[in-house]
């Protein structure tokens, strides 16, 4: 299974994502903010397959730490989280450098589909104009 570094600032978000993953087989590790996870990923020489990450965090913001991660570890596949629209379409100004953008609330299923998908590289299925299609790219 895979190597996951968590950056989450919600003591619960925290727990549910690091139990998901695990229960699912995956090496977790967890940081409480984007500068924590910062210094992780580069004490680890970033050996990790997946950083998933809250937009919204002290210190260091998520989006952030996705252009710290992509300029130093471009290997790292990184998926974001948020709760809030306004940044979700910040972070998809980056798409170039993240998967994608999986929005709070969401279920275990949802979260396990969206870490299988990007672990994959499985295209991202957009929602346009009120339907679902494979995104080109």
């Amino acid at each position: 299974m895979a190597r996951i570094l968590v950056a989450e600032d919600d003591d619960s978000v925290r727990a549910f994502v690091i139990s998901a993953l695990k229960m699912k087989g995956h090496e977790v590790v967890a940081a409480e903010d984007g500068g924590l996870a910062a210094e992780i990923m580069d004490a680890e020489q970033g050996r990790f397959d997946l950083l998933l990450s809250d937009i919204k965090m002290p210190i260091m913001d998520g989006i952030a730490l996705a252009l710290t991660v992509a300029a130093s570890f471009p290997q790292v596949i990184i998926v974001l989280m948020t709760g809030f629209a306004d940044q979700r379409e910040q972070a998809h100004g980056l798409h170039e450098l993240i998967y994608d953008v999986i929005v709070k609330p969401f279920t275990l299923a949802d979260l396990l589909s969206k870490v299988d998908d990007a672990l994959a590289g499985r295209p991202i299925e957009i929602v346009s104009q009120g339907r679902q299609a494979q995104d080109p790219t």
